[in-house]
């Protein structure tokens, strides 16, 4: 099996704000350390703006598995295992699509092996 060959950047391509869509699935790309070695994707769905009535442009990202299961913002109670990540329009560097991910991930992939 051979993988396509790319060219990728040395730097991230995230998302801006009026590039989301409600409904759509998008992926959260971090790192748990400062060189960028170890990173976390996490799949969650953009939920909306500013749900909790909170006038800030707060976008809300919703978790893949809850969304999957047809909890909506609007149905959370206290009994309800769902999560939500927020972050202002300013602050998503690490929302992406699929393919910018993964290009990401490809980045920390030779990186780690002193590559990049």
């Amino acid at each position: 099996m051979r993988f396509e060959a790319r060219e990728l950047h040395p730097y991230a391509e995230p998302l801006t704000a009026s590039e989301l869509r409600e409904g759509v699935t998008y992926f959260l790309v971090n790192f748990v350390d400062e060189k960028g070695l170890i990173p976390v994707m996490k799949p969650v769905v953009f939920a909306g703006v500013d749900l909790a009535d909170e006038g800030e442009g707060q976008l809300y990202f919703q978790d893949y598995d809850s969304y999957q299961q047809g909890i909506r913002y609007s149905t959370t109670g206290h009994s309800v295992e769902c999560e939500f990540d927020m972050c202002l329009p300013a602050d998503m560097g690490f929302v992406f699509e699929y393919e910018p991910a993964l290009n990401v991930l490809l980045v920390c992939s030779l990186r780690r092996r002193g590559l990049a």
